[in-house]
This record gives structure tokens, sequence and C-alpha cells, in this order.
């Protein structure tokens, strides 16, 4: 009687099983069902934006549905991610981000509304976007090891500018400073044109921003790139110098990454991060992002987890040391 009952009670266990089976790999089959939400935390034509349109027109492709980009620019990036944060964490609204609002601004502002550890689930990385300092065409200097010099002679008489307080390129120099002993003035702007511009006037004298909005000036030769920000060559620019070769240990640049909200069930996780991989591996892909100054950079999502999470003690650093805080 014991071994009937135990048979039975196996039975119904095994049943019970397959019953639950189906249901998860038809979410599995299923996934998507209705359109997905891509949101980017910046205006359209920023870096960030061009490729997520990228990498949305694939996904449309490759998962049936589309995938459309919402852009909701503000606080650094930051509005679009706690959009995301907040939403419900079924596969349908996801965020590409670049570093600031992942691991910068956490550390800039009193308050996010997120925790980027805790309120994502990340899916992969995607690009690495090299940074290059570059310098006024007077400036007499053609190297990092130059330039140092250059700034050392002269302490507090040299100027950079930034696309703005607390951006990755602002924070750059100031870790770049700070590894190499420099005392230069900081002058920020509301954005990288008015920025840029003003180097190439002469009116400043140097300052760092993606490969993306500044390689069509270096090649125009209104300003001269001295070094990549990159731990070591970007291939995308091997002739460049990396400022490692000069000041060891130094890296910089902006990353951009695919996370969905904390939550989001792992086999979707996986298919995204799937899907991406498969697209961004194609030579099609590559080259696309070469044209922009961009290196194709993926992960699993558990190494894209720890990646966010050293990047904030990162950049958590360099915001400490500027002293800077933004309302």
């Amino acid at each position: 009687m014991q071994l009937r009952q135990a048979i039975t009670a196996l039975g119904a266990a095994v049943l019970g099983l397959t019953m639950l089976a189906p249901a998860s790999l038809q979410a599995q089959a299923t996934y998507p069902v209705r359109p997905i939400k891509v949101v980017v935390g910046f205006p359209p034509g920023q870096a960030t934006d061009i490729i997520a349109r990228l990498m949305a027109t694939k996904f449309s492709e490759s998962l049936g549905q589309p995938a459309v980009v919402d852009n909701r620019p503000g606080k650094g990036g930051s509005l679009g991610a706690e959009l995301v944060a907040k939403s419900a964490p079924d596969g349908y609204t996801l965020l590409v981000s670049a570093t600031a609002p992942l691991a910068t601004n956490v550390n800039l502002y009193p308050n996010v509304g997120y925790n980027p550890a805790t309120d994502f689930a990340p899916i992969s990385l995607m690009a690495w976007l090299p940074f290059v300092l570059v310098v006024n065409p007077a400036v007499p200097a053609n190297t990092v090891a130059e330039l140092i010099a250059y700034a050392k002679g002269r302490p507090g008489a040299l100027s950079y500018a930034s696309s703005g307080n607390g951006t990755t390129a602002h924070l750059t120099m100031e870790m770049f400073k700070r590894a190499a002993g420099l005392d230069i003035l900081h002058v920020p702007y509301k954005g990288g044109v008015a920025a840029l511009s003003d180097v190439m006037s002469g009116q400043l004298q140097m300052g760092w921003d993606t490969a993306l909005f500044l390689l069509p000036h270096i090649k125009a030769g209104k300003v001269r790139a001295l070094a990549t920000a990159s731990p070591a060559r970007s291939p995308l620019m091997p002739e460049i110098p990396a400022a490692a070769e000069t000041v060891p240990g130094f890296s910089s640049g902006a990353w951009l990454g695919l996370v969905a909200p904390a939550g989001t069930p792992r086999d979707i996780v996986n298919r995204l991060n799937s899907e991406l991989h498969k697209f961004m591996k194609t030579p099609e892909l590559t080259e696309r992002l070469a044209a922009l100054g961009s290196e194709v950079l993926l992960s699993t999502p558990d190494e894209f987890h720890e990646h966010i999470k050293r990047e904030m003690v990162k950049w958590g650093k360099a915001v400490k040391d500027s002293g800077t805080k933004l309302d």
C-alpha cells in the first residue's frame, strides 16, 4: 500500500511538472507578441541614439515585432533610465544607455530615482566609444608627453573645454589631470559643439570627446589629435597613441549597453542577449559602428552587471575628486 501511494504521488508530481513546462516554453517561443519600446535618455542624433536605432532595426527584423526608439532626454540621461527602471519587467521596455545614466549620475545628482546596480536586468554591453584628446593646432605639442611638459610649465594658464559639468568628457580630463599632475582650467559648455568650436578657434587649448564627434574635425586639420583614452590603441585609429603609453594605467571612454527593468525573466534576457550578439557580430554592423567611431563590445548579462558595479566605483571617485555636484 505504501509503495502504491508513493508511486501515485510521484506520478502526480511528474504530471505537475509536465503541465508547467509547456507554459514556460510557450512564453519563450512567443516573446515578443507586441512592439518593444527602446528608451534612449538623450536627444536624437547623438551617438547613443544612432546606435540604438541601428539595434532597434535589427531587433525588428529578428524578433518579428517593431522595436521603436523613444527619446527621453534630461538629467544627463537619467530621466529615461528612471522610466525604464520603474516599468513592468516583461521585456517590452528596454534602455540603451551610455556610461552616465548607469555609472556616473548616481554620484552627481542627489537623487536619480534608481540604483543602477539593483534596478535593472543587464542584457549586454554593445559598443565602446573611444575618447580622443585634441588640441588647437597652435598649441606647441604633438605628443602627450609634450603637452604635459607644456602644461606643467604654465600651471593654471591653460584651459580645456567640455560639453558640460559632470559629463564624461569633463570627468575624463579631470582623471587625466590628476594622473599627469596638471593644473588646467575647466570651461564647461552646454554641449560638445560649442566646446569644440572654441577649441578650434583657439580661445581654449584642448579637450576630450568621442571619436565619433571629433574624427571629421581631426581629418580636416581643425584640431590635432594627441591620444585616445582607450587602454590600448584603438583599431579604429591605430596611428593615434593611447594616453596610457605615456600615463600608465590611464583609461576612459564611453560605453553603451542594453538593460531591462529588474525582474525581467531570465529567458527573455538571454533571448535578447543572443539576438543582439548575432547581429552585432556581423560585418555589416561592425562596419557601421566603425564609421561612427565605435567598436563592438559585447558581454554576457552577468559580465555586464559586474561592469556596471565597477564603473560606478570608478566614476564615483572621479566625481568626488573633481568636486562636481549637480542639482
